[in-house]
C-alpha cells in the first residue's frame, strides 16, 4: 500500500471517501455475528475463515477509514494523530490490508482442499485446522509490519509534540527499504493474485473433470438433467469462492494496474492531476474489497439471508411478544 496521502496533503474533492464505509462498517459487524451463531449451513472451518475474512475487513475499516482519512481530514488535531500513535496504526492498518488478503488465500486453499483433495480434506479442513492456519497467518502478517514503525516521520512538531506520520525520505531512497517496499508489493497482493487465480483454475478443472466422469457413471444421456446431490454441493461452495475470489481481484486490478505502471513510468511521486484521480480510485476500490464479502454471502448464501432476516425481525417480534404479554 503506497501512501498517496503523502503526496498530496489535501484534495477537498475526495475527502468523501471515507463516508461511504459508514454503513459497510455495521454490515461486517452483522456478518460476523451471523456468521459466528453458526447457523448458515456451512462447516466449522467454512465458517471460521469467513468470520476471520470479516474481523480483517472490519479492522481495515477501523483502522484505515476512521483513525486515517476521516481523522487526516476532519480531526487532524487528535490524540491519534500524535506521531508514535499514528504510526502503530499505520502498522495495523497494513496488517489489517494483508490479514483481508491472505485470509482470502487461505480460504481459496482450503476449498481447493475440500474439492479436490478428498484424501487430505478430512485432515485439513477442520475447524482446529483453520484456527491454526489463520492465527499463525495473522502473527506472521503483524510481524511482518512492525519495521513501518521506523518508515515514519513527524510532518510537523509544535511545542515538542510531533504530529503525523509521513514516510520518511530515506523509505523511497534507502535501498533496505526500497526493497521492503518492495517485498510488500509482492506478498500483497501480487502473490495471493497468483495463488488465487491457480487455485481456482485447478478447481474448475477438477470439477468439469468430476462432472463428466459422474454422468458416465450415472448413464446420464445430453438430453437429462438428473438431480446429484454432491454436485450441487459442490456447485454452492464454486459460486461462493468464485464469487468472493473474483470479487478481490476485480476490485484490487486498478490498485495493482496503477502501481505497475508508476514503477514503469517512474512517475509515482509526481503525478498529474488525471494519474493523482486514477491513483484515488484504485485506493478506494482497494478499500472497498473490504466491503463486499457481506453482500457476497447475502447474494450466494440462503441460509445467511434467512438469519439476516430473523436479526431483523427479532427487535419487532420481542416488542409484540411484551405487548401480548402484558396485562390488558
Amino acid at each position: 500500500m503506497r501512501d498517496i496521502s503523502s503526496q498530496h496533503i489535501a484534495v477537498d474533492g475526495w475527502r468523501w471517501s471515507a463516508a461511504p464505509h459508514q454503513p459497510f462498517m455495521r454490515c461486517r459487524s452483522v456478518a460476523i455475528v451471523i456468521l459466528s451463531r453458526g447457523k448458515c449451513g456451512l462447516s466449522t472451518c467454512t465458517t471460521r475463515y469467513l468470520v476471520a475474512m470479516a474481523a480483517a475487513d472490519l479492522l481495515v475499516l477501523i483502522t484505515e477509514v476512521i483513525l486515517y482519512w476521516i481523522r487526516r481530514h476532519y480531526f487532524f488535531w487528535t490524540f491519534v494523530t500524535i506521531t508514535p500513535v499514528c504510526s502503530v496504526n499505520e502498522i495495523l492498518s497494513y496488517a489489517a490490508t494483508d490479514c483481508s488478503v491472505w485470509f482470502t488465500v487461505t480460504f481459496t486453499f482450503d476449498r481447493f482442499v475440500a474439492i479436490c483433495c478428498q484424501k487430505l480434506k478430512t485432515k485439513y479442513c477442520t475447524g482446529k485446522t483453520a484456527a491454526a492456519v489463520l492465527a499463525t497467518a495473522g502473527v506472521l502478517l503483524c510481524l511482518k509490519n512492525v519495521p513501518r514503525y521506523f518508515t515514519r516521520e513527524p510532518w510537523t512538531i509544535i511545542n515538542s509534540v510531533p504530529w503525523g506520520c509521513e514516510p520518511a525520505a530515506s523509505y523511497y531512497t534507502d535501498p533496505g527499504w526500497v526493497a521492503f517496499d518492495w517485498i510488500d508489493k509482492v506478498l500483497t497482493p501480487f502473490l495471493p493474485f497468483a495463488v488465487i487465480l491457480l487455485l481456482n483454475a485447478l478447481t474448475v478443472r477438477h470439477i468439469l473433470v468430476a462432472s463428466r466422469v459422474r454422468k458416465g457413471l450415472r448413464g446420464e444421456s445430453k438430453g437429462e438433467n438428473r438431480s446429484d446431490p454432491e454436485m450441487e454441493s459442490r456447485r454452492r461452495s464454486m459460486v461462493l469462492l468464485f464469487t468472493i475470489s473474483g470479487s478481490f481481484i476485480l476490485l484490487w486490478l486498478t490498485y495493482v494496474v496503477e502501481f505497475v505502471y508508476y514503477q514503469i513510468t517512474g512517475t509515482g511521486n509526481n503525478l498529474n492531476d488525471s494519474q493523482w484521480i486514477f491513483s484515488c480510485v484504485g485506493y478506494l476500490l482497494r478499500n472497498l474489497s473490504c466491503c463486499t464479502n457481506t453482500f457476497i454471502y447475502a447474494v450466494t448464501q440462503s441460509k445467511f439471508r434467512e438469519q439476516v432476516k430473523s436479526a431483523v425481525r427479532y427487535p419487532l417480534t420481542s416488542v409484540l411478544r411484551l405487548i401480548n404479554k402484558s396485562p390488558s
